[in-house]
């Protein structure tokens, strides 16, 4: 267990472990199994989701878990959780679009200690240990360097039903498409181009505290010095939704648009 001695190495590990198994299965037979009637998940979910906890579990025996389809596991009362997402983009994976990401993150109360996010189809592993995050790719880390060059906006068309689709709205407004260009990967992946500088931000409605899906992918951004926060600029932990964005400038003109839309959809949502 030498390798795994440090908390970024059993993450890095476990994440690959998941990721193995989505490779191996990539354009295979799918069993699914339906959450709702536009979501559901597959045997090879279960499967990577089991290969990343048995890692951690025997890495880490005395730690909570979080898994996206099995819930909660290990020591329930730690304060060191794991998160695992075993495969976010279950979606793109069924219609063999290679557009997907295995995330591990570990948070010690509500501070992320590690996050790693694996596209498993490309072999590229993103990863941070809060003090540096880079890409490793072949063996070899490249530091992780956002960049707002693109002007491409990844956006989460995944929101909330009880409520005017404040994504949708930000996506047609005449001020946001002639300074980004609106893109939807349907994948935490994108979050972490944020971090490598293949996108200029990522916008998603939602809560993030805690989040299985999002914390790997927004403890990359962060360390690499991406601008996060929720819509209205302020703290993500006590807001509403999700900004990262590649620099301040960028961050100060996707606030900007969102902010009519954004009080428009909490004026409809008052008595």
């Amino acid at each position: 267990m030498t390798r795994l001695s440090n908390d970024v190495d059993v993450a890095l590990a476990a994440a690959e472990a998941g990721a193995a198994v989505v490779r191996s299965a990539n354009g295979g037979s799918l069993v699914k199994h339906a959450k709702t009637p536009t979501d559901f998940a597959t045997d090879t979910d279960l499967d990577a989701e089991r290969a990343i906890l048995e890692v951690i579990t025997a890495a880490r025996p005395a730690d909570a878990v979080e898994g996206e389809e099995s819930g909660g596991g290990g020591v329930l009362d730690s304060r060191r959780r794991w998160l695992v997402d075993p495969l976010c983009g279950t979606l793109n994976f069924a219609a063999e679009t290679p557009l997907v990401a295995v995330n591990v993150a570990l948070i010690h109360d509500s501070r992320t200690l590690v996050g790693v996010s694996v596209d498993p189809i490309a072999g590229e592993v993103f990863w941070t240990d809060g003090e540096q995050a880079a890409l490793r790719r072949g063996g070899v880390d490249v530091p992780l360097l956002p960049s707002p060059e693109s002007r491409l906006v990844d956006v989460n068309c995944d929101g909330p039903l009880d409520r005017p689709f404040l994504v949708a709205q930000v996506i047609v407004d005449p001020a946001f498409r002639s300074a980004f260009g609106p893109r939807v990967m349907s994948t935490t992946l994108a979050v972490a181009w944020v971090a490598a500088g293949r996108r200029a931000a990522y916008i998603s409605d939602g809560h993030f505290v805690g989040n299985v899906h999002f914390a790997a992918g927004i403890e990359l951004c962060r360390t690499a010095g991406c601008i996060v926060t929720d819509l209205h600029g302020g703290p993500l932990e006590t807001g509403r939704g999700l900004i990262a964005a590649a620099d301040a400038d960028t961050h100060q003109q996707i606030v900007s648009v969102v902010a009519p839309h954004l009080a428009a959809t909490e004026q409809a949502q008052r008595p």
